[in-house]
């Protein structure tokens, strides 16, 4: 296809995906919005990744491949990755994982609805009010420790702004709740859009870097993060509202959530 200036830079990390990668490409490719680079890094993976994403990057010029030239982990390469992004807006696939067809029309107009917001996230349904729609710093805390678990999601079922995401550092790299601290982090100063759930399913595999810990393991560190941004950083509430949210992990409110989350993919 013709070079243009991407909207979206959908940003692939890979490791060793021999085996799923090409349906993750393919996902990407099937989009019924066009306006996209998709940007492949490799984390010098030892089988035939590169290879396959190679092939894709042959017959259309929106793929790019890059390789590391030692190996990253999980979370600097999500920031190399977005390094090279050209887009207004970052959007992560995992190369395990499939965004469906409809996933890039949706995420962009309700993005382009609320300019305010620097992110947005597929939501666990509303029953109250229908998406999408945007919500203040102040709802995603009390919401994300009060059943909707914003800060557990995963990078696959957001949109985020680059502009945003360079100013806050990306992600610091913390393994296994780096997502959650990233949440966390641009949720202090930015408001959110809540969008539909059913666009991107996420594939659980023994492989995956979320299995090295337990979850108790996993409550754990979310908790000690929690309490040190609280104690560091102006958040948006009152000492009330975070003496229950620490209360909440201790009677495990937030596992709960988990497993209601995990239940929709």
């Amino acid at each position: 296809m013709e070079d243009k200036q991407a909207f979206v830079s959908i940003l692939m990390t890979a490791y060793n995906r021999e085996k799923y990668i090409a349906l993750a490409i393919e996902s990407v490719l099937t989009s019924t919005y066009e306006n996209f680079e998709l940007i492949i890094v490799d984390d010098c993976s030892k089988d035939k990744t590169v290879e396959i994403a190679k092939s894709y990057a042959q017959k259309d010029s929106r793929v790019k491949i890059y390789i590391n030239e030692k190996n990253l982990g999980d979370y600097p390469n999500r920031n190399k990755a977005a390094s090279y992004a050209n887009g207004k807006y970052l959007k992560y696939v995992d190369s395990d994982d499939i965004m469906y067809p409809h996933c890039l029309e949706v995420m962009t107009a309700c993005m382009e609805k609320f300019p305010e917001a620097a992110f947005g996230l597929s939501s666990v349904a509303d029953i109250d009010k229908p998406y999408p729609y945007s919500i203040s710093p102040h709802e995603i805390f009390l919401e994300s420790f009060n059943g909707y678990g914003h800060f557990l999601r995963a990078p696959g079922s957001s949109i985020i702004k680059k502009e945003i995401f360079d100013k806050i550092g990306g992600f610091s790299g913390i393994r296994q709740v780096g997502d959650f601290e990233f949440w966390m982090r641009i949720s202090l100063h930015h408001s959110m859009v809540k969008m539909p759930v059913d666009l991107y399913w996420s594939r659980l595999h023994s492989d995956q870097e979320s299995k090295v810990n337990s979850e108790k393991e996993k409550q754990k560190l979310r908790l000690e993060l929690v309490k040190k941004i609280f104690a560091e950083e102006k958040v948006p509430l009152n000492e009330e509202e975070k003496r229950k949210i620490i209360e909440s992990f201790n009677k495990k409110v937030i596992g709960r959530i988990v497993k209601k989350i995990s239940s929709l993919f």
